[in-house]
């Protein structure tokens, strides 16, 4: 997950050997643990780390995470379900549209102020890139997603 030159030394500017750092970013991230968590499971096998520590390796490295990961993806489904909710973003009540493959894989989120058609249109619109066009696709009830007959 870790990229560099050697397989088990610390990355630059890191005292812990790669394969730590990767094993509390990875718990952490899969498990649903806590910074503490991490830290106490590292300290049952004999490395002392701060659980700030974690912290910092959790926000450096979760994105090559994410890369790594991008590839093992299920390929975008033939089947698509939308859905539409309210969220408050910074105080400000917003709409949160999702599109979801039959594989539970998110294929577009869309957050904006305005519930109208652009804004749907921009969503299927970016949807529709992430892979081929779906067979069906499922709608919740939306004012901006006319119902078809």
């Amino acid at each position: 997950m870790i990229t560099s030159t050697s397989a088990s030394s610390a990355p630059a500017g890191y005292r812990f050997p790669r394969e730590v750092i990767a094993a509390a970013v990875r718990w952490y991230l899969r498990y649903d643990l806590s910074y503490r968590d991490v830290e106490e499971l590292l300290a049952e096998r004999g490395i002392e780390v701060d659980h700030v520590t974690v912290y910092r390796w959790v926000q450096t490295f979760t994105s090559e995470f994410i890369d790594a990961a991008r590839p093992a993806r299920h390929a975008t489904g033939d089947r698509g379900f939308v859905d539409e909710t309210y969220v408050k973003v910074a105080g400000q009540w917003t709409d949160l549209y999702r599109a979801i493959d039959q594989h539970g894989q998110v294929i577009e989120v869309l957050v904006c102020e305005r519930r109208d058609a652009a804004a749907a249109r921009a969503f299927f619109t970016r949807g529709l890139k992430a892979g081929p066009a779906p067979v069906e696709v499922t709608t919740g009830p939306c004012a901006c997603v006319p119902a078809r007959h």
